[in-house]
């Protein structure tokens, strides 16, 4: 088996595979669809980060892949339709960089707060401005998340041990931790709150999310950041409101279109702005965080191959499994639809075959039964159960 890691993966998660016996090709920047389509030939398990776009393209091209590792939060570069309905299992990494991106916004907070860019700026430049003028502490004020999941949550948390009052606004009815108080409307949480921090996912309706209005609705000399993604934000609003004053400060860690690799051109309309803090999509980029991500995708790879486990995929019926198998145990994949488990159940007993465990578990179209059988598992059992009209794809293991 092989599996090819785009986009700098850490080197974590290649000894992981290669310890299964599995041939792991590394590339360092990301694949535009033609050559991601080139380099996936021979290749069943796929690890990208941020910027790989796997269309339902590459899916058609390529029958072989078994498994989508996005070696970060969010799997919006993949078509999850697509990887569904082509078989491919896809997993993420939904937690392992939380406290890393937690503890960037808070530090850009008190930076912005306590103007520390143009300090470090005027001392570098012979300049010794020892003002307090327009510096806060940040104990006291208000903060406003939007989007309250695992990062969202982990800031509140931190933030209030700060002392901020914190509010926050999901389209989902989430508990809140600590003191934390849920607004209804996003509008409601941008009139209340003086810094803004936004923690949304990738879905469409998310898209430009944040624009003119809602700046414009946010309390005079606030502060506003984005670390979660660079289509959420309308930037030529920003700068708008970053010239004019009326948003006093701006963290930006997520842009609409990025570079490739590093060492490409970059370019932004909130370049120049001295009230405004540029990082390079560094959320997650810490070593501890890439460590993680690497050994927890890694690991749902590797157990998905070796046991047929899908625990936490974000497309496919969840089975977990142990990775011990004795005999035979057949993975098949199905269209949910009544009497798929009596119909292999029935194919296996005419055969004289015995079922040592059996679990079956459905994700809307999508069903997933895996069957420890004994041996006598032959070619023609095979060709008989992929042959039923359900059956999306079926593999084995030994």
């Amino acid at each position: 088996m092989k599996a090819l890691l785009l986009e700098n993966v850490h080197p974590e998660a290649e000894r992981i595979l290669s310890e299964k016996g599995i041939e792991v090709e590394t590339r360092k920047g990301a694949l535009d669809t033609g050559e991601l389509i080139e380099a996936l030939e021979g290749v069943e398990l796929l690890g990208i980060r941020s910027k790989t776009q796997v269309t339902r393209e590459v899916f058609e091209a390529h029958p072989q892949l078994l498994s989508v590792g996005a070696f970060c939060i969010g799997t919006n570069q993949i078509d999850l339709t697509a990887a569904t309905e082509h078989a491919v299992t896809c997993f993420n990494a939904p937690y392992s960089n939380t406290r890393s991106v937690v503890e960037l916004a808070v530090a850009e907070i008190i930076s912005m707060a306590r103007h520390l860019t143009d300090k470090n700026k005027d001392m570098h430049e012979g300049v010794w401005d020892k003002s307090a003028k327009g510096a806060h502490e940040v104990r006291g004020r208000t903060l406003g998340i939007v989007g309250y999941g695992n990062i969202g949550s982990q800031l509140s948390v931190l933030a209030e041990t700060l002392g901020m009052r914190v509010y926050y606004y999901d389209v989902v009815d989430r508990l809140p931790l600590g003191n934390a108080q849920r607004c209804d409307t996003l509008e409601e949480l941008l009139e209340r709150v003086e810094t803004v921090s936004l923690h949304v996912d990738g879905r469409t309706s998310n898209n430009s999310l944040f624009g003119r209005e809602q700046f414009e609705r946010m309390r005079p000399r606030s502060l506003f950041l984005n670390l979660c993604r660079g289509m959420v934000v309308d930037y030529n609003a920003l700068r708008d409101a970053l010239v004019s004053g009326h948003i006093a400060g701006a963290s930006v860690d997520v842009f609409p279109n990025e570079p490739k690799v590093a060492g490409d051109p970059f370019s932004s309309v909130l370049q120049g702005l001295p009230n405004v803090i540029l990082t390079p999509h560094i959320g997650g980029s810490t070593q501890e965080a890439q460590v993680d991500i690497g050994r927890f995708v890694a690991g749902k790879l590797s157990s998905f191959v070796t046991s047929g486990s899908t625990t936490l995929s974000v497309n496919m019926p969840q089975v977990q499994l142990d990775t011990a198998v004795s005999g035979t145990r057949l993975l098949h994949l199905h269209r949910n639809v009544p009497g798929v488990l009596a119909t292999v159940n029935s194919v296996l007993g005419g055969h004289g075959i015995n079922i040592d465990r059996q679990q079956l578990s459905t994700r809307g179209d999508t069903g997933y039964l895996v069957t420890d059988a004994g041996n006598g598992v032959t070619r023609e059992v095979i060709e008989q159960i992929l042959g039923l009209p359900e059956t999306i794809r079926l593999s084995t293991i030994n």
